[in-house]
């Protein structure tokens, strides 16, 4: 039998090695999490960037290990702070950590096959919203895995529960002083964003994801913003690695995320998986439907898909023979840009088979910026904004795809080339 004092080694592209202790290798262990090794992160990526294989498994412990590195820094920068202001103490350090690393470890495990490709197909709450990944992986991590975080000997002294894991990762009063550390779990600097950023951009075999973590890691601490509990910030050190990391993930989405082939593709898988699925969406987060959904996973969809069952749009998938690009707006397009693409739709007419939005905020600005500790003076707190005109400038990308089938490309461009003249 294992020790509960074992540790563990997995060794990953990105990072090196990341360590797990027993607790956590047990958890991982569970199939609920072993489910994400068959969940590809980046969905049909692969048929851009050939190398864009790699899984929410790994991207999962990268979270971890870059939330442990973010926790660590911030403890070693504002442990007095920490003290005086949230009344915390060897112990309540200890503890948090290995919440803040459950909480990163488990905050993608109720994503759906191919991962945010098909999330338009889950179902929709009494209230007429929609469930979202995060509210699958609240009802697994509270019930799949419940008994692997609480029952395990580690936690004997620390009495983690399943419901403080879930509150960092959705939110809500429950969170108490981990306010602080969710964070680290979703915000503009969250680790979830630093891992994908780097580990997407290693596998598709491109530079536009890259930021310096160390310089970055080095200079966040915890601030005391606005009369109220201190807040994730960095000190003025860390403002051009901030930038950067700004910066990576406009350069991603824009480069790879955005892709016109990649966007096609999402098109084909939610018009294959509306065949596949019975209902026409995913199972609901609840009770014997929830142990439905987690049936569903990448494997079982591609078994589908190569059987013939994904109707037309899941045989463009299995042979490649994806809509295509036939206009695009600018990133940022202004009234003229609108009034082309009106234009060039009602020219299009039955050719358009698909429009699609790649919209994304790269930065907002406001109360959840990211507060930067001026180092001279009298220790000033400042949204980075104002220290940046990169990212006070930055625009939302609001560009938008048309798409038609293959077979009509060329009558397309001809259109578009007629309307652009004139």
């Amino acid at each position: 039998m294992a020790s509960p004092h074992r540790t563990y080694e997995i060794r990953c592209p990105v990072h090196g090695f990341i360590r797990l202790n027993d607790w956590e290798w047990n958890v991982i262990s569970q199939p609920a999490f072993q489910r994400l090794r068959r969940i590809r992160q980046l969905a049909w990526t692969d048929y851009v960037y050939p190398g864009a294989m790699h899984t929410r498994f790994e991207h999962s412990l990268g979270v971890m290990h870059t939330a442990s590195i973010l926790y660590d820094s911030i403890v070693r920068n504002s442990k007095d702070l920490l003290i005086s202001a949230l009344a915390y103490n060897e112990a309540g350090f200890e503890r948090d950590r290995q919440l803040v690393r459950f909480a990163a470890l488990l905050h993608d495990v109720g994503h759906a096959p191919f991962s945010h490709a098909a999330e338009e197909l889950f179902p929709e709450k009494a209230d007429g919203t929609r469930y979202v990944h995060e509210d699958y992986s609240v009802a697994i991590i509270e019930s799949q895995l419940r008994s692997a975080i609480e029952e395990h000997p580690l936690n004997t002294n620390l009495h983690l529960r399943a419901e403080e894991i879930t509150a960092l990762i959705q939110g809500g009063s429950s969170a108490k002083k981990t306010v602080l550390w969710r964070d680290l779990i979703t915000s503009q600097m969250d680790a979830d964003r630093m891992d994908y950023l780097l580990r997407d951009s290693y596998h598709a075999g491109v530079q536009y994801g890259k930021f310096d973590l160390h310089r970055l890691a080095n200079t966040i601490l915890a601030i005391p913003y606005q009369d109220k509990d201190p807040r994730l910030g960095i000190s003025e050190g860390g403002i051009h690695a901030a930038e950067g990391l700004v910066l990576a993930r406009y350069f991603m989405f824009t480069q790879v995320y955005f892709h016109k082939t990649r966007v096609a593709f999402d098109v084909h898988l939610r018009s294959a998986m509306k065949e596949l699925l019975p209902g026409r969406h995913f199972p609901r987060p609840k009770s014997t439907e929830l142990s439905k959904f987690l049936l569903w996973e990448d494997w079982k969809v591609l078994g589908l898909l190569n059987a013939g069952k994904g109707g037309e749009h899941g045989e463009r998938i299995r042979s490649r023979n994806h809509y295509r690009q036939a206009y695009h707006t600018p990133e940022v397009p202004g009234p003229e840009d609108l009034d082309r693409l009106k234009q060039v739709k009602s020219k299009l007419g039955s050719l358009l088979v698909a429009e699609e939005h790649a919209a994304k905020s790269w930065y907002k600005t406001g109360q959840l910026e990211i507060p930067v500790l001026k180092e001279i003076g009298t220790r000033i707190v400042e949204p980075l904004s104002k220290h940046s005109s990169v990212v006070a400038n930055i625009k939302p990308n609001s560009q938008v795809f048309l798409y038609v089938k293959p077979e009509h490309v060329d009558k397309a461009k001809q259109i578009v080339d007629e309307v652009m003249k004139k």
